[in-house]
Formats: structure tokens, C-alpha cells, sequence
């Protein structure tokens, strides 16, 4: 006995050694056609709810049976409605038909806009260029005596008086004079702080990362240096220019509104061997108003430089830019001028120092880099400046 395992329909069977094979298999197909007929009219008349029709033999009947059922199954029944194709479906098809000129709620597309829709693929270039905010300070270290020390502080010697010789006559006994000596210090200040940085990203940025630190926290020094240096306190910070009660000021005459005839007060106010050396030094806010003002003959006070080596002036003297002088307001210090050289020096004990720890925080992943710097300043010659202070007297 052969069974048919694809099509479980027929059996094919032989009864004994004399049966012809062809005709046994001859037999079976026939009765295999009868048996799917019989069973596709049932099928049809389960739908229809009719009574099948009686069982007929032949292949073109089978195919006949095949046909109907296949349309009627393409078919939708009463009361249904045919699934329809996908949305991305149906615009591919319209797409295909109508191409670019395709109804604009069927034209789907990627854009850079949208990450999920194709965003991915189109990657911003990450330039080498770094994009940075301008940090302003004062330079007052290019105008000041700068020196080093390896002392905590630094004390000079200061002669603070002259002999006292006299006229006499011939015989007249002399008197005797003692001049006077004292000392100023100027103490070592201490500006520190630290940056925490992930391992991660110091490792990953080609040490790109650790330059930015360093770049940052150089400016963030020069800053606080500059800031000190004008208007510092002494306590904790140097002594700054406008902080020293022992410069000597020129009152403006006017609270608010500056005047040219202030300034050649202020400036012929200090001795000749200081002014001869002298600079102005004022923001940029003030300096703008010095820019109008102008003398009887209306010849402007300020001169602008006619050269890459010569500065701009005023009344003759050259003009040094500090953002962190105060602006024109009433009891304020807008304006200083004088030998700066000779009259406020600044004291180097260390420069800007990075100690890189990478252990305090290791299990955090974190390296933690320590900047610190140590500097001393001070007025040593108060009579070689003076301020302009905006008030009447």
C-alpha cells in the first residue's frame, strides 16, 4: 500500500502481485478528482445553504469549482468592508503612478529636520574651531613694576622725609636735621580654586577638554588679578589703585557731567616728574565722554593715534583702557592718572600653578584639577598718581 502524505485525500492500494500498476494508479487520480469535487461543493453549498449537487468525474469540472470559489473568496461579503492597503502602501503606489506631481499629502519624505525621519543620516561636522566669550581685564601688570619673589611678603625701606638745612651767616652754628625712615609691605594674596572633570571625557576628547580647563581657568585668574588690582580691598586681595586712601584726588566741580577743565587740573596736580611719565586710565564708557569734550578754541582733548606705535591721547598723554575703572557717577573714581610705574608695584610669588589629581575622586570617575596662584600688589610712591572723583568738592 502507497500513501500520498502531501494530499491526504486518496489511498492508492494494491490488492495483489497481478493488478497492473498503471491502472491502479489511473484509478486512484480519478477517484482523488472525485473526492476534491465532493468536497468543494459541500464547501459551496455550506455557503450558499443550498444542497451540493450531485458528484460529477473530470479535471475541467475541478477547475470550473476552483474558479467560482476563488472569486467568490475575492469577493466581499454584505456588510463588510475590504481591508484596506497601508497608508505607506498607498502612497508608494500613487508615487508610482504620478510621481513628483503626486497630491501633497501623499508625498512622503525624509527631512534633516526630524531625527526619526531620516535626521540620522545627515550628522552635524563638529568643527576644531572653539567658540569662546570675550574675557575682559585690566592691564594694569603692563603699566605697573612687576617683580618676583619666593617670600611670603615683601617689605621695602621708605625714606619718608629730607634733612632740614638752613641759611646761615658766617658764624651762625649749624642745626642739625634727621630725616625720616619707615617701611611698607606688601603681603602675598592667594586666589585658588579646582575643576572636576570626568575621566570619560578627558580621555575621549583628545586632550581638547583638559586645554579648555587650562585656557579658562587662566582667563578667570587674569580677571580676578585685574579686578584686584583697581579697586582690591588689602584684606583678603592686593591693595588696589582706587582702594589706597593715600593717593591724592581732583574734585570734578560736578557731580555727574564731566568737565575738560577737570582734567588739566588733575593732570598738572601731580609733580612734573611723574606727569612727564604719565597715563590715563579709564574705561570705555568714560573714555567715550572725554572723546567730546573740547577746549576753548574747540580743538577736542583727545588726539587719536596716528600710528601702530603711538597711542591715542589726552591733553598730550597717552590713554590706557581698563574695564574695570567705575563709569561716570556721582562720588565715583572714574578717571586716575600718573606714573604707575613708579607708583604701585606688583609682587609675583608663584604663577598660575594646576596640580591634576586623578586619585581624590577616582572611584567616581572624576579627575580634579587644583589651579592656584599667589601675588602681592601695592601703592609704593602714592604721590606719582591721583583720581578724578566726581563731586564739587
Amino acid at each position: 500500500m502507497l500513501q500520498d502524505t502531501a494530499a491526504p485525500l486518496g489511498v492508492i492500494e494494491c490488492k495483489g502481485d497481478g493488478d497492473d500498476p498503471v491502472a491502479v494508479v489511473t484509478a486512484a487520480i480519478d477517484g482523488f478528482k472525485d473526492e476534491v469535487i465532493s468536497r468543494l461543493e459541500k464547501v459551496e453549498a455550506a455557503q450558499a445553504g443550498t444542497k451540493p449537487e450531485p458528484e460529477t468525474k473530470g479535471g475541467d469540472k475541478l477547475v470550473e469549482r476552483l474558479d467560482k470559489i476563488e472569486a467568490k473568496l475575492n469577493r466581499p461579503a454584505a456588510g463588510e468592508k475590504k481591508d484596506e492597503p497601508s497608508m505607506e502602501i498607498k502612497a508608494f503606489g500613487t508615487y508610482l503612478r504620478f510621481g513628483l506631481g503626486a497630491p501633497a499629502d501623499e508625498l512622503k519624505a525624509l527631512t534633516v529636520s526630524s531625527d526619526p525621519q531620516g535626521g540620522y543620516l545627515a550628522p552635524a561636522e563638529m568643527s576644531a574651531e572653539f567658540v569662546r566669550d570675550l574675557v575682559e581685564f585690566s592691564p594694569i601688570r603692563a603699566l605697573a613694576s612687576v617683580r618676583t619673589t619666593g617670600s611670603a611678603s615683601v617689605v621695602y625701606p621708605k625714606r619718608s622725609g629730607i634733612t632740614n638745612a638752613k641759611w646761615k651767616g658766617e658764624t651762625q652754628t649749624s642745626e642739625a636735621s634727621e630725616p625720616g625712615f619707615g617701611q611698607l609691605e606688601i603681603t602675598i594674596r592667594e586666589v585658588n580654586t579646582y575643576v572636576d572633570v570626568s575621566n570619560q571625557l578627558l580621555a575621549d576628547s583628545a586632550g581638547q577638554a583638559a586645554a579648555e580647563v587650562r585656557l579658562a581657568l587662566a582667563e578667570d585668574f587674569g580677571q580676578k588679578e585685574g579686578l584686584a588690582f583697581v579697586k582690591g580691598n588689602g584684606v583678603l586681595e592686593p591693595m588696589g589703585i582706587l582702594a589706597d586712601a593715600g593717593i591724592g584726588y581732583t574734585p570734578n566741580g560736578h557731580a555727574t557731567a564731566m568737565g575738560a577743565d577737570a582734567l588739566i587740573t588733575l593732570m598738572y596736580a601731580l609733580p612734573a616728574a611723574y606727569r612727564q611719565r604719565g597715563t590715563w586710565l579709564m574705561n570705555g564708557t568714560t573714555l567715550a565722554t572725554i572723546r567730546k569734550l573740547k577746549d576753548g578754541q574747540g580743538n577736542y582733548l583727545w588726539q587719536p593715534a596716528y600710528s601702530a606705535d603711538v597711542p591715542e591721547t589726552i591733553l598730550g598723554r597717552p590713554v590706557v583702557e581698563a574695564v574695570d575703572m567705575p563709569d561716570v557717577a556721582a562720588d565715583a573714581f572714574p578717571i586716575a592718572f600718573g606714573d604707575f610705574a613708579t607708583g604701585y608695584r606688583i609682587v609675583e610669588r608663584l604663577a598660575l600653578s594646576m596640580l591634576v589629581n586623578p586619585f581624590i575622586r577616582a572611584t567616581d570617575g572624576v579627575t580634579r584639577i587644583h589651579a592656584t596662584r599667589r601675588v602681592g600688589a601695592g601703592v609704593v610712591q602714592a604721590k606719582a598718581m591721583r583720581k578724578l572723583k566726581m563731586a564739587t568738592s
